[in-house]
């Protein structure tokens, strides 16, 4: 099975051609082509590649399947006998991508 540790927005994502996965939201429309270069492991049938901080000559192509936002969260802020009650939520918007494809140069 051939996978990578692709870093987008800061955080790691583990990615292998044909899965989808959810990253921080990218300002590129439904259906472009999006190349995420920074890759950081890469396993394949050769063995383990691990970069310093990144392997170079890697690249992960990927199809934006759409924009969808993640679960509500809601963050109560209480105390006691001080009448403060501040109520506030948020949601988190993801983009969903598909990968087309690990190249390896």
């Amino acid at each position: 099975m051939k996978y990578v540790i692709v870093e987008s927005g800061g955080k790691q994502y583990k990615a292998a051609e044909g899965a989808t996965i959810e990253v921080d939201l990218l300002p590129i429309e439904v259906g472009e082509q999006v190349v995420l270069e920074s890759v950081l492991l890469v396993v394949d049938d050769n063995g383990v590649k691990v970069g310093t901080p990144e392997v170079s000559g890697v690249k992960l192509k990927a199809t934006v399947v759409s924009h969808i936002k993640g679960p509500k969260v809601i963050v109560f802020k209480y105390r006691p006998k001080k009448k403060i009650r501040v109520k506030n939520g948020h949601r988190q918007q993801y983009t969903k991508l598909l990968v087309n494809s690990i190249v390896v140069e």
